[in-house]
Parts: C-alpha cells; sequence; structure tokens
C-alpha cells in the first residue's frame, strides 16, 4: 500500500528506524522521501529513487555528490535525474558558484593545465560577499 505522507530521516533519526524508513522507500511504500544531506550522503542504498532534489548547497560540493549517489548504485534501473533548488541573489547561489570554480580547479589539475594560482584570496572573499 502507498504511503501518501513523505519519509523523512534526520540526524536524529534513530539507527533502527533510519532501516526501517529506507527498507519501506526501497520497497515501494512511499514515493517521497526527504533527508537532510549529511544524514543521507554515507552509509545508504537509495535505488528506489528517480529523482534527487537538493535544496541547500554544502561548502563542500563532494558531499552533495557523495548524497546523490545513493541512487547512482549497482542495480540501479531507470535513469536519476538530479535537481539543485537554488534562489537567485543568495548565498546558496555564491556557494554555488564557487563548487563550479572548485569543479573547475579540480578539472585543470586532472588535465595538466594550471588553474590555481587563478583564484586569491580577494577572488574567494568577492564569491562570499557578493561584492
Amino acid at each position: 500500500t502507498k504511503d501518501p505522507l513523505p519519509k523523512y530521516l534526520d540526524g536524529s533519526t534513530p539507527a533502527n528506524e533510519r532501516k526501517k524508513r529506507v527498507d519501506a522507500f526501497q520497497s515501494g511504500v512511499g514515493d517521497v522521501f526527504l533527508i537532510s544531506l549529511k544524514a543521507g550522503g554515507t552509509g545508504l542504498n537509495l535505488i528506489a529513487a528517480d529523482y534527487v532534489i537538493h535544496m541547500a548547497p554544502w561548502w563542500n560540493p563532494a558531499v552533495e555528490d557523495q548524497a546523490s549517489d545513493r541512487a547512482h548504485r549497482i542495480g540501479q534501473q531507470r535513469p536519476v535525474t538530479i535537481y539543485r533548488l537554488v534562489a537567485k541573489g543568495t548565498i546558496e547561489e555564491k556557494i554555488v558558484n564557487l563548487h563550479q570554480h572548485e569543479r573547475d580547479l579540480a578539472d585543470s589539475l586532472l588535465e595538466g593545465t594550471d588553474m590555481s594560482g587563478k583564484i586569491s584570496t580577494d577572488m574567494l572573499l568577492q564569491l562570499i560577499s557578493g561584492d
């Protein structure tokens, strides 16, 4: 039987209840599973998910990537669509811009083109302050 109410998981969810909620979602009992980023970042296999929606970015983009990867596990039979909801002109937008710069920097280092000297303390402060 489908449960119309969303399941949720956060850092205060006891381990035994956490397992019950994950198992219920995986077996198709509910269609929506709300998980705090840090609580859902590690140790979960959520191959029943078709969509991942990030509501607030984390300072470290790897945390978001790891949370998204909960749905991209062995056994996933369907495509997974990932959305990131970000309001224009907010600190979240600045964090996402910083994430992109970090990814570009990492890519350039892996490709052998050095961008590491292209970000300065002033540039980082500008991204954060929005000036």
